[in-house]
């Protein structure tokens, strides 16, 4: 016995009925020669061959019909595919034509970030300069301050000297004023008592200065 499958290809099925066929003849025929010669080969042959006959009709029918299914389903499967692949191109155009906008844009940002450094070197190198020269401008000048501070503290050290100097000075004054008013004082009351004369007299010999106020007194005129 022979079975059939769906998924086998025509050929095999005809060659499988046709090895079936041959067996069944040839046990019939076995038998007939043994059992009963009398039997009319003949018929059957035609009636297996009938029978065959329906069945290759069968067969090709179920095999037609596979076919076609098969064929519908694969033609199914190709327009699935068909407009998958249909989609996945259009897909693949879009990310093309996305990744040549984006670089494009690459180079546009690359070219200005060139062009943004070139730039900053040159204003790095042109204020670098300037700056040096404003930072040697500024050390000069704190130097400068440093020196007119210094002068300045000098200077406010000589005026406080000298202002002390002034105070010993007129203090000293002060204290000989004092003592001279006070020898005056003491002058006046004395020659209020008696002048001397000009040759001699009890001031004869005298300094310069008690003469000089002798001389003033109005009472030795």
């Amino acid at each position: 016995m022979w079975a059939w499958c769906p998924d086998m290809p025509t050929s095999a099925v005809y060659f499988q009925e046709i090895s079936a066929l041959r067996g069944q003849v040839g046990g019939q025929v076995s038998v007939e020669v043994d059992s009963t010669p009398g039997i009319d080969l003949a018929k059957i042959l035609n009636d297996m061959r009938s029978q065959y006959e329906v069945m290759a009709e069968k067969n090709r029918k179920d095999a037609e019909a596979w076919f076609t299914s098969r064929t519908e389903e694969l033609n199914r499967e190709v327009a699935g595919h068909s407009e998958q692949l249909k989609m996945s191109e259009s897909e693949v155009t879009d990310l093309r034509r996305t990744l040549q906008g984006l670089e494009i844009e690459l180079q546009s940002q690359l070219s200005m970030k060139a062009a943004l450094e070139g730039t900053l070197a040159e204003t790095e190198a042109r204020y670098g300069a300037r700056l040096a020269q404003i930072q040697a401008r500024i050390s000069s000048i704190e130097a400068q301050l440093g020196d007119v501070r210094a002068d300045t503290e000098r200077q406010n050290l000589e005026y406080q000297q000298l202002m002390d100097i002034k105070s010993r000075l007129e203090q000293e004054i002060a204290t000989y004023r004092s003592l001279l008013e006070g020898q005056d004082a003491h002058y006046n009351n004395l020659l209020l008592g008696s002048c001397p004369s000009a040759e001699g007299g009890p001031w004869a010999g005298a300094g310069e200065g008690r003469d000089l106020t002798l001389a003033l007194s109005p009472t030795c005129q």
